[in-house]
This record gives C-alpha cells, structure tokens and sequence, in this order.
C-alpha cells in the first residue's frame, strides 16, 4: 500500500518551481507518492516532473475535474469529444511520468448540476469512459473515478451508486475512487461505504470534513481504514487537504476554499503521514486479538 499526498497540499502552481517544491516536500514529510492536479494539460511539462520525480524516488499518480466544456455526461456530442481528447492528454502525461493511474472527476463535470442526471447523459459518459479506458489500458493504466458529493457531480454520488456505473462498463481497467471528505457528506456511514465498493476499490482519498487537520473534524476514520482491512484494499491511500494560503485563488473558488485552514504545509503533512500510517497499523494488529 503506497501513501501519498495531493500536490496542492504544497503549492497551487505547477511551473518547474511548483512542482519541484511539491515534489520534494511529499518527500521530506514521509509520503511514498504524490498525486499531481493536471488542471493544464496543454501546458504541463510531464518530462520535467518525470525526472524530478526520479531525483526523489517517489511514485506519482495524476487526476483532473472535467469542466462543463469538456462534460462526458454531456448529450452535445462535440462536448463528449473534447473531454475524451482532453483525458487522452492527461494519459500522455501519467505515462511519460511513469506513473499507472489516473483518478478524480474524469466522468462528468465537477460541478454543482441544475438537474438530476439523464439515462441518456449517463449512457454518454459511459462510452466514453470506455473508449478511455481501453487507449490507458494500452498505456498499462487505470482509470478510477472518485465519488464526490451532490453539489461536485450528479452521475453518482455513492460507493454503490459507482458500482451500478462500473457495472456498465466493459473495461476491467477502471475502479471506484472514494474520499472520506464527500463520504461524510453523501454516505450513511464509512464502514458499509467501503464495503459497498469491495474488490472495486481502487484509489482512496483521506481528508477531512472540512479539509483541515486529520482528526479534527467528524470523519470516521476508525470506520474507513477497518472497511479498508476488511475488504483487503491495498491501492494508493493520499492525503488531501486544501487551504486558502496555498491553493491559487481560480482553484479555490472551484474548491470553495474560502477560509484559511492552516498555513503550515509541512507540519500538516507530516500529521498526515503519521495518522494515516498509525490507523492502518492500529487495524492490522487487530489480526493479534
């Protein structure tokens, strides 16, 4: 099980500076693996951070929210294809990064909707994340499509409302994304919620319910890191948190960052790697009892 935190944990650019700064940071806090926002890929130097990378030995994963311009769930064909150009993009990066996975709002808009979704919508961003996946898988990577609450997508926003889209699908290359911050929104309780998902799990996200400190909030972490024991998860575990001092204020309007939740990157990471480490080494002494 690699650990990991979200590169806007450390910056909210990604010029070389940015992301050497995010980079190397991950690694001093302790983490196994970054995951890097491509929120340009039409800009982003993925050479560059491949090699940055190298220099830290850290391993690397990439997510993006589609916007309303580049909507899979979209009826307007010409939409449709424009967010499958922009993911195939983004697969050029993770693979010139070396990195195996690409995550996050990948099969609609990250956006609060007017409307419940249509089966029509629904079915378009289906085949969509089809033919996607099938051009990662012949890159050796998956896709993983996070769960996030009702006002950031309305395709689904429940591990089993992720599990009936899989269930769609015929690729074998794409999993369930799930992130503690929108499962304390959406779901009844963490537990059930990663035992919903099950053997589709694929990618996990741990913040905060209101994207501070681990800890701090209301989120059952004891909850989510037993479901993840007990259903065997042993994919990428990252951090993320975000806050007004760091995130650039485009981003933090998408976000709704609107309160500086700390200013300390560093020692929130650290207490990050820590409470996530310790959580799983408390659930798998449970083995002993």
């Amino acid at each position: 099980m690699l650990i990991g935190a979200h590169a806007l944990v450390f910056t909210g650019t990604f010029d070389e500076s940015g992301v050497r700064n995010a980079i190397e940071r991950t690694k001093a806090a302790g983490f196994d693996l970054i995951e890097i926002p491509l929120m340009d890929p039409d800009h982003f130097d993925s050479s560059m951070a491949a090699h940055i990378l190298r220099d830290n030995d850290l391993a690397v994963t990439a997510s993006l929210g589609l916007t309303e311009h580049t909507d899979l769930s979209s009826t307007d064909p010409s939409i449709v294809a424009r967010g499958e150009s922009e993911l195939e993009k983004c697969l050029d990066h993770v693979a010139t990064m070396g990195g195996d996975t690409l995550c996050g709002v990948i099969y609609s808009a990250m956006r609060k909707y007017p409307a419940p979704p249509t089966e029509a919508g629904t079915a378009a961003s289906a085949a969509a994340i089809d033919r996607v996946a099938r051009k990662a898988a012949e890159r050796g990577i998956r896709l993983s499509l996070e769960v996030v609450n009702r006002y950031e997508s309305n395709v689904f926003n429940t591990a089993r409302g992720a599990v009936t889209y899989l269930d769609r699908l015929r690729s074998d290359n794409v999993s369930v994304h799930l992130d503690t911050y929108h499962m304390n929104i959406e779901e009844s309780d963490q537990f059930g919620a990663v035992l919903d998902a099950g053997d589709r799990l694929g990618y996990v996200h741990i913040g905060e319910s209101h994207r501070g400190y681990l800890g701090s909030g209301t989120v059952d972490f004891d909850g989510f890191f037993r479901g993840l024991a007990r259903i065997g998860y042993d994919g990428p575990v990252v951090f993320e948190s975000f806050s007004s001092a760091v995130v650039n204020a485009d981003l933090s309007n998408t976000l709704a960052i609107w309160r500086n939740l700390w200013e300390d990157s560093d020692d929130l990471a650290a207490h990050a790697n820590r409470f996530i480490r310790d959580r799983i080494h408390g659930v798998d002494s449970i083995a002993m009892h």
